[in-house]
């Protein structure tokens, strides 16, 4: 199997592929329910919102405690794999939901008003 060490190098297709064969091999699709997979969601963000808690983690301290690291990207992992999914689940072309988001989101949130960080109501 190819090494996938660099985003810039895999296409939505594959995880979105990878994530369906993985839960078909396991006959898991009949558990796989939208409600389970939200919940399943919920469950792993918490999950990751635990390594946080009470500590103040910067940038510079995650990225050299190894372990620390790799903890935190297993959970984003799990978010992530569980998100596929719901996105397999329900058919949702996330390239185009992706999109149209961006689109609302920039007429919501202009650059004239949301600015580094700074809000400026007219």
């Amino acid at each position: 199997m190819k090494s996938l060490k660099d985003d810039s190098n895999t296409k939505l297709l594959y995880f979105k592929k990878e994530v369906e064969k993985f839960v078909k091999e396991r006959n898991w699709t009949k558990y796989h329910t939208p409600k389970n997979l939200i919940q399943a969601l919920g469950i792993e963000v918490s999950e990751l919102s635990e390594i946080f808690l009470f500590k103040d983690l910067d940038i510079q301290m995650i990225n050299e405690n190894r372990a620390l690291f790799e903890n935190i990207s297993d959970e984003v992992a799990d978010i992530f794999i569980y998100l596929i999914s719901l996105v397999n689940k329900l058919n949702i072309n996330l390239t185009d939901a992706f999109a149209r988001k961006m689109i609302k989101n920039r007429i919501k949130y202009p650059i004239e008003e949301f600015n580094s960080g700074n809000y400026h109501k007219k």
